[in-house]
């Protein structure tokens, strides 16, 4: 612990790249390069610049994690967990002189001791963003074109729904995570179109990072503040170790997500602080188990259990800038951000059926730390109602058979120290009350420090 704390204060007192070249004109003009330069390699002797100016852009991230849980959940315990992540775009204007057209191809190498959650803290949301399957696996493979002025587009290929719904615009975004808990990335409620454990298996499933499915997302953005979107995905992602299964199978079903978004003073010619409200709903086509008839079929008393043909939710998200320190003018948009999220699910077919959630991020709170973040947020995730009843039931004919579900709340304080432009520092502190969804386990405590490289 005493070397972690020498870690964070060293990121706390460490000022921003651009900050200590003006503090100190002693400085190396070599080293002031390195440490002020977008990606740690730089341009790569040029050839970034080059493949560029023709239509290639890639990115490559490592980031890597200790996650601690420090009491509580299943057990105390540390491990260390890291993903490589390698993007690349190709421009159809630059490459080929036609306007309009993205060429995507992302991947993943996640590696370390798996799983965390599972094994130390027991909780359902999932305290660590890199708690996923061990895998070397295509992300996503897609290609976008935009039509009538770039105001309508449409992408096809293999695609992940989180980076195209329940997309946050101001507290997160990808290689820039404020909080580290999973249901910040996409919240957990929507992964009950997965069955739940201990029902009858079914392929149906959600594809989110890091797993993708076949699909096509279609957008009309008519204005700066309001856009309208659909996408239709296979209802089962691909869990393979590679993530090239390209199928698509009538019993798989299909996922459908529609959003619609209202900006308020966007962009930087507004000077007012900027928000965003999104509206949507998702639909799968699937075959989905009775959630009190499933009590009973995991408890060996119902060998057929009644089912629902398909299965949906509903959302709603808010943003909003409530306090600009600089303008929105400032790179590091500097300020305040406050968020919140609802969303619902009928309990008859789902393991849970209310999420709530929100919080504040503050970014460049110290001084000479402008494009640092401190972020608290909390989520409350509620477990289905008819789950907890059938459990009740079961606990009447057999007397403490079960610890009935009732709800799961995660709180995080999470600092983000961006040491330099290509290295963030975060540690982030959680505390889970009744993780996993119940009182089963002792409320669970974790800290995890996390890094992220870009280069």
């Amino acid at each position: 612990m005493k070397c972690l704390f020498a870690l964070l204060l060293f990121a706390l007192v460490w000022p921003t790249a651009t900050t200590a070249c003006a503090a100190n004109t002693n400085t190396p003009a070599r080293f002031t390069r390195w440490v002020t330069q977008d990606y740690l390699f730089g341009d790569w002797g040029g050839r970034r610049d080059q493949l560029s100016q023709h239509g290639a852009d890639f990115e490559f991230f490592y980031v890597g994690s200790l996650p601690d849980n420090l009491a509580g959940g299943v057990q105390s315990g540390a491990a260390y967990q890291g993903a490589l992540v390698a993007l690349l775009n190709l421009d159809s204007e630059k490459l080929l002189g036609y306007h309009g057209g993205t060429l995507h191809v992302s991947s993943l190498w996640l590696h370390g001791q798996k799983p965390f959650s599972a094994r130390y803290s027991g909780d359902y949301n999932r305290v660590n963003l890199l708690d996923f399957d061990n895998a070397f696996r295509l992300w996503e493979l897609s290609y976008q074109q935009k039509f009538a002025r770039d105001s309508l587009s449409l992408k096809v290929g293999e695609l992940a729904v989180d980076s195209d719904f329940i997309v946050p615009d101001y507290y997160n975004c990808f290689g820039q995570f404020t909080l580290l808990n999973q249901t910040w990335m996409f919240p957990s409620l929507a992964y009950n179109v997965f069955a739940p454990p201990g029902f009858p298996v079914t392929r149906q499933g959600l594809a989110t990072t890091p797993l993708a499915t076949p699909g096509t997302v279609l957008n009309w953005t008519p204005a700066r503040s309001f856009y309208l979107q659909a996408g239709v995905y296979s209802g089962a992602p691909d869990q393979t170790y590679s993530g090239t299964r390209f199928d698509l199978a009538q019993s798989d079903g299909a996922l459908g997500y529609l959003e619609t978004a209202w900006r308020r003073h966007a962009g930087t010619n507004d000077p007012a602080p900027g928000g965003t409200l999104k509206l949507g709903g998702y639909f799968h086509t699937g075959e989905f188990t009775d959630t009190r008839d499933g009590v009973f079929y995991a408890a060996g008393l119902d060998p057929q259990p009644g089912r629902h043909h398909g299965n949906y939710g509903g959302y709603l998200m808010a943003e909003q800038q409530l306090y600009l320190a600089a303008g929105k003018a400032d790179p590091a948009q500097a300020g305040l951000v406050g968020f919140g999220r609802l969303l619902a699910a009928p309990p008859d077919r789902n393991l849970t059926d209310l999420e709530v959630d929100g919080g504040f991020v503050y970014r460049g709170l110290l001084p000479t730390r402008r494009w640092d973040s401190l972020a608290l947020a909390a989520s409350y995730l509620a477990f289905s109602r008819d789950i907890r009843h059938a459990e009740q039931d079961l606990n009447a004919l057999a007397p403490g058979s079960v610890v009935p579900v009732d709800y799961e709340t995660v709180v995080e304080l999470s600092y983000k120290a961006q040491l330099t432009a290509w290295w963030t520092l975060q540690p982030s502190l959680q505390h889970v009350f009744h993780p996993g969804g119940s009182s089963a386990l002792r409320d669970a405590t974790a800290f995890i420090l996390q890094t992220t490289l870009r280069f």
